[in-house]
């Protein structure tokens, strides 16, 4: 159970606290504050991480109550580290990390995400984190619409290691985009491997399924985000995922992520014909094939020269870090 702690809070409420990681924020981070002070449940202090101290802009964080800023160099950020060293400062009984550039989509996001951490599976299993649903915003094409859809459904569940077997490895997904965690449980299973190019949220969500529990998504919690990737930026993103499934066999060996996506592709493929934007197929082919491109280089990344790797990562300063630069 999730203790009360904190002054103000009503018995058996639990404290919460919002974790975000930044880099050269903009006015949608902005409004990002300002909404999860509209929220209605109550957010006990807001955490920013934020790279390089002269990129951050204190006039975007101007009049937020309970804000808090840890700044860290350029070369010290890590996906997993980062976000560790963000809950390390809270005190909180739920840490929610987000994103900057995620928007809560109404006022009962944080409610949804604490009501979620409070279910339990079928089979009595607590749930450790619970993920909002994703919306496309305003621009966004119609195949990365369709993609949200079929991520990110209309109805809710809690997965558990029960779901394996038919679900596979998409009983791990879960997005730090938008996720709450219980601290509690945070803390005793180590928190994100400390040392992450991308993926720290999937690799923690198999930890807390193998370990017991459940992982909630929580379609009721909803927030807008979505991006129009190219070609080349989903080969890359593809890659770094791969390179992080293949740095933890533990997790992934046995869970292929092919026929996932192909699953996915076929489901996309369907929708955008019944909303007769056909027209947009060649884009999905390419899209997801320069996905697989980038997925498959990444598995193998061991035996490529360090420049291809540097070439096809998004993140090359995971290598320089990795290379002791």
């Amino acid at each position: 159970m999730m203790e009360e702690r904190g002054q103000g809070q009503r018995p058996g409420k639990p404290v919460v606290d919002v974790v975000i990681p930044v880099y050269k924020p903009g006015r949608r981070f902005a409004c990002l504050l300002k909404r999860l002070r509209q929220q209605t449940f109550a957010i006990n202090r807001i955490i920013v991480v934020n790279t390089e101290e002269n990129e951050w802009k204190p006039e975007l964080a101007k009049g937020i109550a309970g804000l808090e800023v840890r700044h860290v160099r350029k070369e010290e950020f890590d996906h997993g580290g980062t976000r560790n060293l963000g809950a390390a400062l809270s005190q909180a009984d739920v840490v929610v990390f987000m994103t900057d550039d995620a928007l809560p989509a109404g006022r009962r996001l944080v409610e949804r995400l604490v009501e979620a951490l409070c279910q339990t599976g079928p089979g009595g299993e607590e749930v450790a984190m619970a993920y909002a649903r994703q919306l496309p915003g305003k621009g966004c094409e119609p195949v990365e619409r369709c993609v949200r859809g079929f991520n990110y459904p209309e109805e809710g569940c809690v997965k558990t290691a029960r779901d394996l077997p038919r679900r596979g490895i998409k009983t791990y997904f879960a997005s730090n985009v938008c996720c709450a965690y219980r601290k509690d449980i945070f803390e005793r299973q180590g928190g994100f491997v400390s040392r992450a190019i991308f993926n720290e949220d999937m690799v923690y969500a198999a930890g807390a399924v193998r370990a017991g529990y459940g992982i909630a998504y929580a379609a009721g919690a909803r927030v807008v985000h979505s991006h129009n990737l190219t070609p080349l930026q989903q080969f890359r993103r593809n890659f770094d995922l791969a390179v992080s499934q293949a740095d933890h066999p533990e997790v992934f060996a046995g869970l292929a992520s092919e026929g996932e996506g192909i699953r996915m592709v076929k489901e996309v493929a369907g929708r955008l014909i019944r909303q007769g934007n056909a027209c947009c197929l060649p884009a999905l082919f390419l899209g997801s094939a320069c996905k697989y491109a980038g997925y498959r280089l990444g598995r193998m990344y061991r035996v490529l020269p360090g420049a291809v790797v540097r070439l096809c990562s998004m993140n090359p300063q995971y290598w320089d870090r990795a290379a002791g630069k």
